[in-house]
């Protein structure tokens, strides 16, 4: 299911947060509010983490992740990192890397399986992210913009990309990530996509300027209706939990 949130009155959701399958990331600073509706949709499933990324609350934009990883940008402290570590669960590799396009959640979008990245990041993050979040990796552009980690949004079951995005375009993308995609917009009209919506295989949060057609489109096309926390998620967080205990 998708909901709206806001961010200190702010509807880029998406820019204070990052949600995979097995965490969400929020920034910090924020009003209850917004953590609440967060914790209210997942915290049976997955750890909801309060943290920010060299002192920033925009830590959607400056962090890539799925299940399998989370790399953060050289400028993140040790304490953060720490912080970041302890919070994770135990599968969930946790990585600083050194690159020269720092904010790694614009250049760069991705699912558990696929990513797709800034034509210009460098080989060696290519190889980082193939590594640690066991990604087959593709440079590309979406709709002739090359910071595609903004301008589409993927999950395992499907994928939204900037509404000018040729036909031919979404046929070779949806090919690449193997999943349905289609072009839409979300917060009334903003072509921003990972702006203003994070979403993981059962559920979504957009900001509350989306309106009831993009909210449909996205629940269509991430098949969110249907949809429940995966096993893995839950039977991880379980073994997670009885390790502490």
């Amino acid at each position: 299911m998708a909901v709206r949130t806001s961010f200190e009155n702010n509807h880029d959701v998406g820019v204070f947060s990052k949600l995979t399958n097995t965490y969400c990331l929020v920034g910090i600073g924020g009003s209850e509010n917004f953590y609440s509706v967060f914790e209210g949709e997942l915290s049976e499933t997955i750890p909801v983490v309060h943290a920010s990324i060299a002192g920033c609350r925009i830590i959607g934009r400056l962090c890539v992740g799925n299940r399998h990883g989370l790399l953060v940008p050289n400028s993140t402290t040790d304490q953060e990192l720490q912080h970041v570590r302890n919070a994770l669960p135990d599968s969930v590799s946790l990585r600083r890397i050194e690159e020269r396009l720092s904010a790694l959640g614009n250049v760069v979008a991705c699912n558990d399986y696929v990513a797709l990245v800034h034509p210009d990041l460098d080989r060696e993050t290519e190889e980082i992210l193939e590594d640690i979040l066991r990604v087959e990796v593709f440079r590309q552009t979406v709709a002739e913009q090359v910071l595609v980690g903004s301008y589409c949004a993927f999950s395992n079951q499907g994928g939204l990309v900037h509404p000018r995005t040729s036909i031919e375009d979404q046929d070779e993308l949806s090919s690449l990530l193997q999943v349905p995609l289609v072009s839409g917009t979300v917060n009334r009209g903003s072509e921003v996509i990972a702006a203003g919506l994070v979403v993981n295989d059962w559920c979504a949060f957009c900001g509350l300027d989306t309106t009831s057609t993009e909210l449909s489109v996205i629940e269509s096309v991430f098949k969110l209706n249907d949809a429940q926390p995966s096993a893995i998620a839950t039977t991880m967080r379980d073994s997670l939990i009885e390790s502490l205990t």
